[in-house]
């Protein structure tokens, strides 16, 4: 990867309006980790405030779990259409409402926009419609779910990631992740592999760092593109600094969390 960027240092009198306000829609029930998980990642990664929006029907359990975030339930209010940046899908599911709901905020918000999951999930049959606003947006699929959204399959999308990568960016104009082994990071006309990250990170919830982590590095005013790479590529070395210390195989995805301060340490460190 050519050299990442870094964050600004943060002024001495900087107050949590100035660090980002993202906005995330996740979680149903049996999957509030999803959103709780996101929402940490979002924090660690620098954001002021995290507004964590969810399905009535977990809202109680999700603000137990997360003490941080402002909890509200799902639908998302115009106030929170403006916030810094919007991480929509983790765990969010398939219900009617979900795929309604998702489809409602990519349509009306102009602000950056990450899509992972069930946010992508929700296109499914439709993908003309990811391409309705004019809002930034960053992609997160896996093979599974890109192969979804394009009718193809994950064997094929596997056999040629950085094409069907390419290929997705153009159509949706987006900046698309895919991730897996060697995690693509494109726009189209700019490509990127990463090289942090190891087989411990195959656990569930991983994919959610990842979102909340992007969405903050956007929210503190990070270009799309250089959130993408650099979140792409502090996940991946979050993930190396937990298997060295706790070994692959018992990895789970709030390692991760654990340990991106570290991450975020050994980043700004580096040589620039």
């Amino acid at each position: 990867m050519e050299r990442l960027p870094r964050l600004p240092r943060r002024p001495p009198d900087a107050h949590k309006g100035d660090c980002g306000r993202v906005v995330i829609v996740a979680g149903s029930r049996g999957m509030a980790g999803a959103a709780v998980l996101a929402s940490q990642a979002a924090y660690r990664g620098g954001a002021g405030l995290v507004i964590l929006a969810v399905p009535e029907n977990i809202l109680d359990t999700v603000a137990a779990l997360q003490v941080c975030a402002i909890v509200r339930a799902i639908p998302v209010n115009e106030d929170e259409l403006e916030a810094d940046v919007l991480a929509v899908g983790p765990g969010l599911g398939a219900s009617p409402a979900a795929v309604a709901e998702v489809r409602r905020v990519v349509a009306t918000t102009k602000r950056p926009l990450v899509l992972d999951a069930d946010g992508l999930n929700a296109f499914v049959g439709a993908p003309d419609l990811l391409v309705t606003s004019g809002s930034p947006r960053i992609l997160t699929p896996h093979p599974g779910e890109l192969a979804r959204l394009v009718q193809s399959t994950p064997a094929a999308i596997n056999r040629a990631r950085r094409p069907s990568a390419e290929a997705a960016a153009k159509r949706f104009k987006s900046i698309v992740v895919l991730k897996g082994r060697g995690t693509v990071i494109t726009d189209g006309r700019r490509t990127e592999v990463n090289a942090t990250g190891n087989a411990g990170m195959a656990t569930g919830g991983a994919g959610d760092v990842l979102t909340g982590l992007i969405a903050a590095l956007v929210g503190q005013k990070m270009k799309p593109w250089d959130a993408a790479r650099l979140g792409v590529h502090l996940h991946g070395l979050a993930g190396d600094l937990a298997a060295e210390k706790l070994g692959p195989r018992s990895l789970m995805a709030t390692d991760l969390i654990d340990f991106l301060p570290a991450a975020f340490l050994a980043h700004e460190r580096s040589p620039r």
